[in-house]
């Protein structure tokens, strides 16, 4: 296999037709697990393919039985590449933004049948570029893509045919490759959008080409939803005091005014609350992205024909999902006249108006003001036992092989919204199925399905920011850093894991733990270990990410990151590269910035709102760089030092990064004593290089041998820099006298 020439890694791999049914059009390749380590790349990343023309895909495992050097495809994928069987294929990783908007086109029938609200259910999850090829059957193996809303609108409005139906993507906000997220809008090239909503438009705005109605989505009911019933019942309370007596509220000097911000993680359910809370009520639901994505005139005459509508049914609610993409913090003239019609018609007391979002601070500030969206809920991040909940509701009616462990799942789901535990029961379900048809038993779920599913699917719910993998290892794969980890146990797994003891003893809990050490010695890795072993969701923020010229932005994001981990509890906070996050006060240059994010991040770990159930963890390579008062006790108090690996623990590393690499006649202790100054990252990358020297050597290579090893040596040379390295132990020692 010959390496193309590329800043990036990347290979040349042999492609073949995916005969897999489950895999047929929906937007996937697959490759050998050996290729996804080489590209260090995870399942449902971005993958970049050349071939005639470029594309970007989403990446998945193969099984064991396809060569690696072997790149799966389906047929329409075959299309875009320009490309045929067994024909070279240039893959490597690739990044892809959220798409604000994509416009497609497709036939007559799908443009004139199928809501754009539907389009979008359709198209989530998958990688488009203009010009490609896409089907309209939805990505229903990764999260958020449990599909079954989708594909029922589908089905009843195109029959049959809709799982054959493919569409031509004809333009992407931003220009590129982008992902089709839930706030994305979908838009039908040359469709009138004066009705962007899935209700029928009124006569006087009907569009030049007649749209069929879809049909109304299931509303479930209340009873059904699980573990947001404080949620319920306050909005409940809300809409019968304001639309059904609202003589009582006058009488009290009150006027009859309701407007209500849902936010939450994407998937949480904020949506499916309000229609089942509002079942019975005059309803209209305007979609947010898809009314975002119009022209200044058409957004203003989308919500006024909205608001117009409501009225003709009498009070009633109207529902804006995703107000974030109709109304940004970007603000522009026309968002002033929306805010003062939805003013007005909430005024009248005969509309309460209920939007949702996922990302409050995106969202125009006026929307809070006290005449508009004066009431807010807050759905977050479902816990263990709620997890377990949802899943037994999710799989009520299911056929299982025995008692399935929902507790189990439960717990190696941390961050999982119901819409990703949603798409473990789809995956799950799709093993199930491909078992009984090779068996020729009667379908039946197992926990081992339920369990493998989680390998696949990654939630959504932290979109919103960057998240460490947590996979499968635990503090006690971290090698021979044997002070390391039993500092973090104490300093995190305790306080989770025994609350009652602190309680009894008096005492609280450390706040936050410092980790400090040479770079690529497994400061990143320590923390992963440390989240999959205390079952937590992770939230990370690198370097200056929060940092922003705007006065005040910085320490908004410094509060909604903070806000985020103490809805997701347990969950920790990783602010990697700190040093530059939170660097000495008064020294900068940036406008004070920098100052104002080291005081909201002390208001943080000092303020009032108890950080219960949330650790903090800085990483960094430069210590005395950081704000000294961040080192108080109360705050980043315990200071662990992850030092350089020494030849055990090189050999540890080495053992851990071999589990699926074939090695043949490597002695790994051997070499690790060899490789002085490398670090625990130059050990793995070591592996990776002698992987891809196989594969150079032999497209059908089985095994990694010691010769491929030392080809590799000569491009992964260490990186650790003894003076650095003297330096932060001397540190050490200083802290420690």
């Amino acid at each position: 296999m010959n390496r193309a020439p590329a800043t990036r890694p990347s290979l040349t791999l042999t492609a073949r037709l995916n005969t897999s049914a489950a895999d047929s059009r929906r937007g996937l390749v697959r490759v050998h697990p050996e290729v996804l380590a080489a590209l260090s790349l995870t399942e449902w990343d971005a993958i970049g393919m050349t071939g005639a023309r470029t594309m970007t895909s989403v990446v998945a495992r193969a099984g064991d039985d396809v060569p690696p050097g072997v790149l799966l495809l389906d047929d329409i994928t075959f299309t875009n590449l320009g490309v045929r069987e067994s024909t070279q294929v240039v893959v490597g990783p690739a990044v892809v933004p959220g798409a604000s908007r994509v416009t497609v086109s497709g036939s007559s029938v799908a443009m004139s049948a199928v809501s754009e609200a539907t389009l979008r259910r359709a198209l989530l999850g998958k990688i488009l570029t203009v010009g490609d090829t896409v089907a309209l059957l939805p990505r229903d193996l990764g999260p958020e893509l449990s599909a079954s809303p989708a594909t029922r609108s589908l089905a009843n409005t195109l029959g049959i045919t809709w799982t054959n139906e493919l569409l031509t993507v004809t333009a992407t906000e931003p220009a590129g490759p982008v992902s089709v997220q839930t706030g994305t809008a979908a838009l039908w090239a040359g469709r009138d959008r004066d009705v962007p909503t899935d209700s029928a438009p009124t006569p006087a705005a009907a569009p030049a080409e007649p749209v069929s109605p879809e049909p109304p989505r299931p509303v479930r009911p209340v009873s059904e939803l699980v573990g947001v019933d404080t949620q319920v019942d306050r909005l409940t309370e809300w809409l019968t005091v304001t639309l059904d007596t609202p003589d009582i509220l006058r009488s009290l000097g009150a006027q009859p005014r309701l407007g209500v911000l849902v936010t939450g993680p994407a998937g949480v359910g904020k949506t499916t609350v309000v229609r089942a809370v509002c079942a019975g009520r005059p309803f209209v639901e305007l979609d947010g992205p898809t009314t975002g994505a119009l022209a200044a005139d058409g957004r203003r005459t989308a919500v006024a024909d909205a608001i117009a509508r409501l009225r003709a049914q009498g009070a009633g609610v109207l529902l804006i999902p995703e107000i974030d993409a109709l109304l940004p913090a970007a603000a522009d003239p026309v968002s002033t006249l929306i805010l003062d019609d939805l003013r007005d018609a909430i005024g009248t007391g005969q509309l309460v108006l209920v939007a949702t979002t996922a990302d409050p601070a995106a969202i125009d500030r006026r929307l809070r003001a006290p005449d508009v969206c004066d009431r807010s809920l807050s759905i977050g991040l479902p816990d263990a036992s709620l997890r377990a909940r949802l899943l037994a509701a999710i799989l009520t009616d299911v056929p299982a092989d025995g008692d399935l462990d929902l507790d189990d799942v439960a717990v190696h789901t941390p961050g999982f919204v119901a819409a990703d535990l949603a798409a473990v029961v789809r995956d799950a379900a799709l093993r199930a199925a491909a078992r009984a048809a090779a068996d020729g038993a009667e379908p039946a779920l197992r926990t081992a399905d339920l369990t493998e599913a989680l390998a696949v699917i990654r939630p959504t719910s932290r979109n919103s920011s960057p998240d460490v993998a947590l996979g499968s290892i635990t503090l006690d794969d971290v090698g021979d850093m044997v002070q390391t980890r039993q500092a973090l146990t104490e300093a995190v797994l305790w306080p989770l894991q025994h609350p009652d003891t602190f309680a009894r003893l008096g005492v609280q809990p450390p706040r936050g733990v410092l980790l400090y050490g040479p770079p690529g010695c497994g400061k990143t890795f320590v923390v992963r270990a440390l989240a999959a072993s205390g079952r937590m969701s992770v939230h990370t923020v690198k370097g200056a990410e929060l940092l922003d010229k705007w006065v005040g932005s910085s320490e908004r994001a410094v509060r909604d990151l903070f806000a985020r981990a103490r809805e997701s509890a347990p969950s920790l906070i990783f602010l990697d590269e700190v040093d530059a996050l939170a660097p000495r006060r008064g020294g900068s240059t940036d406008s004070g910035v920098a100052d104002r994010v080291v005081a909201a991040l002390l208001t943080e770990l000092d303020g009032a709102e108890p950080l219960t159930d949330v650790v903090v963890l800085g990483g960094t390579n430069r210590p005395d760089l950081i704000d000294p008062a961040l080192l108080r006790p109360g705050r980043l108090e315990r200071l662990v030092f992850v030092p350089p690996p020494d030849a055990a623990a090189r050999a540890d590393i080495l053992r851990a990064s071999s589990r699926n690499v074939p090695l043949d006649g490597v002695d790994l202790d051997e070499l690790a004593d060899d490789l002085d100054g490398y670090s625990a990252a130059d050990c793995s990358a070591l592996l990776r290089e002698a992987a891809l020297a196989a594969m150079r050597r032999d497209i059908e290579a089985a095994t990694v041998t010691a010769d491929d090893v030392s080809t590799a040596r000569t491009a992964v040379r260490p990186s650790l820099d003894p003076q650095q390295v003297a330096e932060l132990e001397a540190y050490a020692q200083r802290r420690q006298a």
